[in-house]
């Protein structure tokens, strides 16, 4: 509750109560010494000065609230941060420095002296009326900070608090700062509320409000007035201008053999840096500012260099040492003030693991202070799968007797660790940290460290509440994929690692993501686009200062060529037959017509994604929902959905043995296994699904074609999962696929034995693709890659893959705040999309690109001319101005890369050629060393 906050009741408010003063009377006011029994605010003694020299009292010039700050005298630190605050004071302040004759030896710091002189206010611009300009409604609009209270004829009022007020024209706004509209008004007088200047007041909506200062047009646009501290790079709390001296050390007098009592020699032993920070190629950390020292140093202690194990250094590549820079500053709150967390966006196969492993031994070890180490212990949370994964690289770069590295497992408990004091570092999975919480949090961990971080984008889900209940203010979140649906997922996260960063939830909303998300909206107005792009700006500034994101482009110097294929496949006769019966049902018309509740729309989805796959796997559900209806057991809505399909199969059809000839993927997918086989004998493939079904089925296809296989999906003890990789990756391995499901190994797994990838279904989450395609293209790999992505043509799949790669301009990097994507929610005009099937067209996708490359084939099949890409519209994705060079593709972006039609004689890859029969179309990129994933290879 704010009370007598205002001017008017801290020195009086002159806008109200104005009263005529000679000018004599004023000068000699002005130079009198006031009475020490009536001491006076210093904001008030500042108002005073600004204002007495002015003619009109109610055009006084603003004083921001880091005004109070600097009239103390404030030392000036050597961060840009501080010269920044006092940039948007120049207006009203002139500065200077000046040398004090009282300053400690070890504070060489000019002390910041400050003298407040008049400035005439600014005249106001005549209105332009020209499109654009200072007349336009934008240029028109002033806001101002007030505090506000309910209407009351009290003269002592009881504030209720802060919020920003918005006059546009003859009405206003007053938003809270959470940038809900808590008060509206119209009617108002122009020369009111053109002369509204600080200390005035007015009514809006039943509140009253008395203005304390203006607020700029861009401080407005880009959200910083809503927060009442914002987020800087690292600006600690101004220090005193004296610091007291600090009694040196003096260590314990022993006699010596005379009888007279001598000191013990001084060691500076433990004061030097651990390792040599001027040998060649060393890493040297950033030393403390300062204002860091002040905050953290109240010891006293000797700053000394900290320097990463030369032995870690010589194995980092120079984006994985900006990556441990980046994370040792975040962590020791140099980056952005008062704050210790970090996240590492980057990419999967940058080495993120290998950054935490050198930060972790870093700190465990040293500390700039005194050479002390920061840590004693840390924490670190990974998907199940993963916990061996992290044991074998500590073990890998720090071997097993440097450090104390405690991996928890079926055989491993956490009591031991508590118990024990050898371990330093403790890894668990999320699903065994909510079985020990209690036990975790009696330890005293230094920092956190949270693997595959997205798991936290709900922050009121148990995993993100155990984890938040841990005492420990350093904590850093890994993932690849940041923004994976929405920028209320991105929230959650940053909430976590620096908690009250961006507000609550709520102002989040308000301020950052509903203007965002609005100004994406084809019917957005100029005004709304405009503010979109500047909250959008500043969220990528106050972000920027504890988020790093490097793409895979960094590392591609590093490994193979890469061929990416999209590749279409013909549905067969039985396949388009049950298509059709399933869109004419009873159950998929009222889902049309949105006469159905409790999502029967999913379920009718997940029937068609079955039949892309193969229809066995349908003809499996469809006598599953029989046998339940004749038992009464079954939704009545549900089986309607299956209801005559049996009839459609073959008589004797069996959904065990399932013959590839029904299914258009899996004759392409046959064809290309024997391919591989026959032309390159020591290659393997990795296969991904998303369904156990479709794995069991392409298991059974292994072992019928006599291909050696291993798999791994959710069925697999996680103290297995490791070992299965391993053997798979030696070069010993007789295994030729391996069989992956990409909800149980589709992150932090490394196949690198294998060179082919085949992503056999679509999900709709594009960040899960991506990782399970990510997993053969790695550290470590030696030959070209080949990543095959299948579809079903024309079919719902088809569709998924263009939703899904509308929604990556929002799951790329974080600083790309593109789009929302959408929820498995869907208007009728969307299920009406999703529910048709297309058998007229080869590739759906291809024709939404209004892609000419068929209107003159040549030898190869492919366009010869065609016209730049901004000249193209996209009927899916934004219009790009130039080729991107961003991983995540649009479908605008698709044009960048080479098109196939079916009837093409080749596709100038020797193991699709084999399966030409069953290809409609195709789509092909090409990365290789120092090249972007997406060539600038258009339609030839």
């Amino acid at each position: 509750m704010r009370r007598s906050g205002a001017p008017s009741q801290l020195c009086g408010n002159v806008a109200k109560k104005p009263r005529f003063v000679p000018p004599a009377s004023m000068h000699m006011r002005a130079a009198s010494v006031p009475d020490p029994k009536r001491p006076s605010p210093p904001l008030c003694n500042a108002l005073n000065k600004v204002t007495a020299p002015q003619e009109n009292k109610s055009e006084a010039p603003v004083l921001s609230k880091a005004l109070a700050r600097i009239l103390n005298a404030v030392p000036l630190g050597d961060t840009e941060e501080n010269s920044s605050t006092l940039q948007g004071l120049s207006d009203s302040l002139t500065v200077r420095e000046e040398e004090s004759d009282h300053r400690t030896p070890d504070d060489s710091r000019p002390l910041l002296s400050v003298s407040i002189q008049p400035t005439p206010a600014p005249r106001r611009a005549k209105p332009d009326p020209s499109p654009g300009g200072q007349g336009s409604p934008d240029s028109a609009a002033r806001y101002f900070s007030v505090v506000w209270c309910k209407a009351s004829k009290k003269k002592h009022k009881r504030w209720e608090g802060d919020a920003v007020l918005v006059a546009r024209g003859r009405s206003v706004v007053l938003k809270d700062l959470e940038g809900k509209d808590i008060g509206r008004g119209t009617g108002y007088k122009s020369s009111e509320l053109e002369s509204l200047a600080e200390g005035q007041s007015l009514m809006v909506g039943g509140k009253e409000i008395e203005v304390m200062g203006a607020v700029s047009a861009e401080d407005f646009s880009s959200g910083r007035c809503f927060h009442e501290g914002p987020a800087e790079a690292a600006a600690a709390p101004p220090v005193p201008a004296r610091r007291p001296a600090q009694k040196p050390f003096a260590g314990p007098a022993r006699k010596s053999g005379s009888g007279a009592l001598q000191r013990a020699p001084e060691t500076e032993a433990g004061c030097r840096p651990r390792h040599d920070p001027l040998a060649p190629g060393a890493l040297v950390m950033p030393r403390p500012t300062l204002n860091h020292q002040w905050l953290f140093n109240k010891a006293g202690l000797q700053v000394v260099d900290v320097v990463v194990d030369p032995y870690l250094t010589a194995h980092l590549r120079p984006h994985q040492r900006e990556g441990v820079v980046f994370l040792y500053e975040c962590v020791m709150g140099m980056r952005a003030a008062g704050r210790h967390g970090a996240i590492l966006a980057d990419e999967m196969g940058l080495g993120k693991t290998l950054q935490c492993v050198a930060l972790l031994w870093t700190l465990l070890r040293q500390g700039p202070y005194g050479g002390r180490a920061v840590l004693r212990r840390a924490l670190v949370v990974t998907p199940g799968s993963l916990v061996r994964n992290w044991g074998a690289e500590f073990q890998k770069w720090l071997g097993g007797q440097r450090i104390g590295v405690f991996a928890v497992d079926q055989d491993h408990k956490v009591e031991e660790f508590v118990n024990s004091q050898i371990y330093a570092v403790l890894i668990i999975s999320y699903e065994m940290l909510l079985r020990s919480v209690e036990q975790i949090q009696r330890v005293e961990f230094g920092l956190i460290i949270c693997d595959e971080g997205h798991r936290l984008k709900n922050s009121s889900i148990k995993t993100s509440s155990a984890l938040s209940s841990l005492s420990c203010e350093r904590r850093i979140i890994l993932t690849g994929t940041p923004v994976q649906n929405d920028l209320q997922e991105f929230h959650a996260i940053i909430e976590f690692v620096n908690p009250g960063i961006l507000g609550s939830s709520s102002a989040y909303r308000k301020v950052y993501e509903e203007p965002i998300v609005k100004s994406r909206q084809p019917s957005s107005t100029g005004e709304e686009k405009r503010l979109g792009a500047e909250r959008a700006a500043e969220l990528a500034r106050l972000t920027g200062l504890f988020i790093l994101r490097r793409t895979q482009e960094i590392i591609n110097s590093y490994l193979p060529p890469k061929l990416e294929w999209i590749v279409f496949c013909q549905p067969t006769p039985l396949q388009l037959e049950v298509y059709r019966n399933i869109l004419s049902c009873r159950l998929v018309r009222s889902c049309l017509q949105g006469a159905l509740e409790n999502s029967p729309h999913l379920v009718c989805i997940g029937a068609l994604k079955k039949l892309c796959n193969h229809p066995g796997l349908l003809y499996a559900t469809i006598r599953e929902r029989e046998d339940r209806a004749r038992s009464d057991c079954a939704d009545a809505a549900e089986s309607s959905l299956y209801e005559g399909l049996s009839g459609l199969f073959p008589e004797g059809y069996s959904s065990e043995g399932l013959d590839a000839s029904d299914s258009g993927k899996l004759m392409v997918l046959t064809d290309l296994l024997a391919a591989i086989r026959q032309l390159s004998p020591a290659d393997r493939v990795v296969l991904v699904s998303n369904y156990t079904q479709t794995l069991d089925m392409l298991q059974d296809l292994c072992r019928r074609c006599g291909y050696r296989s291993t798999r791994l999906d959710g069925q697999t003890p996680v103290s297995q999962r490791q070992k299965i990789v391993d053997v798979f990756n030696s070069r010993y391995s007789s295994d030729f696929v391996f069989l992956l499901s990409s909800k149980a190994g589709g992150v932090g797994l490394n196949l690198v034995g294998a060179s082919h990838l085949v992503l056999y279904d679509v999900d709709w989450n594009p960040a899960n693709d991506i990782q399970a395609m990510a997993r053969v293209w790695r550290d470590g790999q030696k030959r070209t890659v080949h990543i095959y992505r299948f579809l079903t043509t024309g079919t719902i799949e088809e569709k998924i893959y263009q939703r899904q790669i509308s929604k990556q301009g929002l799951s790329g990097a974080v600083v790309d705040l593109s789009k929302r994507a959408a929820h498995i929610s869907f208007s009728s005009e969307e299920l009406r999309n999703l529910f048709t099937l297309h058998e007229d067209s080869e590739c759906v996708t291809h024709d939404l690109l209004g892609c000419r490359c068929r209107s003159g084939d040549s030898a190869g099949g492919l366009a010869a001319e065609v016209k730049p890409l901004m000249e193209r519209s996209c009927q899916l994705g934004r219009k790009s101005e130039k080729p991107s060079t961003q991983k995540y593709l649009s479908i605008s972006e698709l044009m960048q890369w080479k098109h196939y039609s079916g009837s093409n004689p080749t596709f100038s890859d020797p193991f699709l050629d084999r399966a030409r029969e069953h290809i409609t179309f195709a789509f092909q990129s090409t990365s290789e060393s120092q090249m972007s994933p997406i060539t600038n290879s258009p339609c030839e």
